[in-house]
């Protein structure tokens, strides 16, 4: 029987911790197998000058709320930090969480956060670029530092590059996340089996994860190849919507 898995993506935006940290508890107690945030520094739609949480202090918060999901930022801006430096982060956080981080992965494409932070934004070559380079200096940081992860941390890269991205992903990730609609998503599981051939990984080692858009088929993103769905909830927290998935995977799963 295929393992169905379903997972939330809190907006940490237009809230407050209060509700975000009691939104937390509530879809670990509803059921969710994944629970995560975003990796950004202002909102993404709503009052742009509204109220933000940056991802991964509120990740390693999000850790000591839960006992049984699995947490991440969906996804982290590889351009933000060091790639020494997350792996660390990661690494802790992976400790705090009890062995349960998954570090979501993407090149990064917000230009605000870029420019009010002081990064360089430059190109989409550039980011995937340094994509590129920090993942396997992640891997090594893991294989030295000490105390070593609780377990091998899952890797999820996130977008649908054909040429650079999904290559990564098979590379180096036991997570591919994308987007729909459903023909694209299942065009780009084709696309990292053909890179999964290539290079000689087996393609089934590789969950794939999609963010459904309000109205999408999880029964059609079933059928394409996705097996982890994450839902994205903004304050008000939509607990019906993610309850309602989370009784469909229960009919699915019936044998």
């Amino acid at each position: 029987m295929t393992r169905i898995r379903i997972g939330v993506q809190l907006h940490p935006q237009h809230t407050t911790w209060a509700s975000f940290s009691a939104a937390v508890r509530h879809f670990e107690a509803l059921g969710c197998d994944t629970i995560w945030n975003w990796d950004h520094f202002f909102p993404l739609y709503g009052e742009p000058q509204g109220p933000h949480f940056e991802g991964w202090t509120t990740l390693s918060a999000m850790a000591t709320l839960t006992t049984r999901a699995e947490v991440g930022c969906l996804v982290t801006c590889n351009s933000y930090r060091n790639p020494a430096l997350l792996a660390n982060m990661a690494k802790t956080v992976d400790h705090i969480s009890g062995g349960r981080l998954i570090l979501g992965l993407g090149a990064g494409w917000f230009e605000r956060d870029y420019t009010e932070y002081g990064y360089t934004f430059g190109t989409a070559p550039d980011r995937l670029r340094a994509l590129k380079e920090a993942l396997p200096i992640i891997q090594q940081r893991w294989a030295v530092d000490v105390p070593p992860p609780t377990r091998p941390i899952p890797i999820l890269i996130g977008g649908g590059g054909e040429k650079v991205t999904l290559r990564l992903t098979a590379q180096h990730a036991q997570i591919w996340h994308g987007f729909g609609p459903v023909e694209t998503f299942k065009h780009k599981c084709a696309v990292l089996d053909a890179w999964c051939a290539q290079l000689g990984r087996d393609p089934q080692t590789i969950e794939r994860s999609v963010s459904p858009s309000k109205g999408e088929s999880l029964d059609a993103f079933l059928e394409a190849g996705a097996t982890h769905f994450i839902l994205g909830v903004g304050e008000p927290w939509d607990y019906a919507a993610v309850d309602a998935a989370l009784r469909w995977r229960e009919g699915v799963a019936t044998p």
